[in-house]
């Protein structure tokens, strides 16, 4: 997650506070996944942006994880996300997503 992301989750955190909160990302890898969601629960394990040492603890999911999935409309996802869902590794992310919501317990 690049630093004027990580700035902006931080601002709507304070904004909005952490429980009002969901990250969805798309990221186009597990371990870029991975990543970014260790660093919106846990801090910026790279100490490099504005989340080094900010423990948010905000619930995390991937564009490609079938919570999300199920929750949208069928016609929205199809035409907006299925193709290049597609061409990603799928149950990798999912699998890192999960790890890193048991790892860091949150779940929405």
């Amino acid at each position: 997650m690049d630093l004027g992301n990580q700035k902006r989750v931080k601002e709507l955190a304070d904004q909005y506070g952490p429980g009002n909160l969901l990250v969805l990302l798309g990221a186009a890898d597990s371990e870029a996944a991975g990543l970014a969601a260790e660093t919106v629960t846990a801090g910026d394990p790279t100490y490099a942006g504005p989340l080094t040492g900010v423990p948010l603890g905000l619930s995390v999911y991937h564009i490609v994880e079938e919570e999300i999935r199920s929750a949208l409309d069928p016609d929205v996802y199809g035409d907006h996300v299925a193709s290049a869902a597609a061409a990603l590794d799928g149950p990798a992310i999912s699998e890192i997503m999960e790890s890193m919501r048991k790892q860091f317990g949150k779940y929405s």
